[in-house]
């Protein structure tokens, strides 16, 4: 099956545009999972949306509540949640950059591999990508997909560009809370030795093809064998899965770059230069307005 492209855009570095598509870098389908079946009749089981005292509803009847208070709910029509929505923006511009190993692994969410949609667009994608390689550094920038807004890394990943979105910062739990009850007092020598001695020695360069989830390969067995038997009970679905496609232009690289960079540099002199006319005009206003002393009396 052909990957789907989850956003289609432009990632942009200040004049420089690139056309990229954004795919899925996880697979879900790797895991298994299981839909409940009516064993009777061989049918999945569906749910329906049901009120107590009342019973089943109708769809067009369903608001959104939000729990402000316990019990309390204040109701908001789906006509309101969809105008304060996002619309999906067609520009991912990289506005910071900071060191590649300054943000915590407890920020990061979700990956997505990042594609340039043709040929053209691969000149400026490869300069981006080599660039943020030599300097060490991860892009950051937000990007609208689907109605929300998601703070992103963009960092090399061998040939390409890997995007990952971000946590926000409040959506972190605190770990003080958790970790109070720890004893802040150092490790004991000898044992610490034993422990480092310990991890030295399974050091190892990381190879996740290493590792297999045991799990997963007992089910696939179970459910091997389940298909095979002819007594087994089975359903069949359908899926339907169209295959995207797309391609834009891509701005002249060299140029856009140079003018990038006289742009960046004339506003750092406009603002170096600013606030020294500005103390300077300050202190001369100061000094025309500021009223001459008048001389004092001599005392009797």
């Amino acid at each position: 099956m052909a990957a789907r492209a989850m956003w289609k855009g432009q990632l942009r570095l200040s004049l420089v545009s690139i056309p990229v598509e954004l795919y899925s870098a996880t697979k879900t389908g790797a895991r298994i999972s299981f839909r409940q079946i009516h064993e009777p009749t061989g049918k999945p089981i569906r749910y329906e949306k049901v009120v107590d005292g009342h019973g089943p509803v109708d769809a067009d009847e369903i608001v959104k509540g939000f729990e402000y208070d316990k019990g309390n709910y204040v109701l908001l029509d789906p006509d309101e949640i969809e105008a304060v929505k996002l619309e999906t923006r067609k520009t991912l511009e990289l506005v910071q950059f900071v060191g590649s190993c300054e943000i915590s692994p407890l920020y990061y969410d979700k990956p997505y591999y990042v594609v340039p949609t043709d040929e053209l667009a691969e000149d400026a994608y490869r300069v981006v990508r080599d660039a943020l390689r030599k300097s060490e550094k991860v892009g950051l920038g937000q990007l609208a997909m689907r109605g929300h807004e998601y703070l992103c890394a963009i960092r090399p990943c061998g040939d390409g560009l890997l995007l990952e979105t971000l946590h926000y910062a409040d959506e972190i739990r605190k770990a003080d809370p958790l970790f109070s009850e720890i004893s802040g007092a150092g490790a004991d020598e000898e044992l610490l030795e034993v422990a480092t001695a310990l991890i030295d020695r399974k050091t190892a360069k990381f190879d996740p093809k290493v590792f297999k989830d045991h799990y997963a390969d007992a089910l696939r067995d179970l459910i091997d064998s389940k298909t095979k038997s002819k007594t087994s009970k089975r359903i069949d679905t359908g899926d339907d899965d169209k295959p995207a496609k797309g391609g834009d232009n891509v701005v002249d690289l060299m140029s856009a770059l140079k003018k990038s960079l006289e742009t960046s540099d004339g506003k750092k002199k406009a603002a170096a230069a600013k606030p020294s006319a500005s103390r300077s005009t300050k202190t001369e206003t100061k000094a025309a307005a500021k009223p001459k002393a008048a001389p004092r009396k001599k005392s009797a």
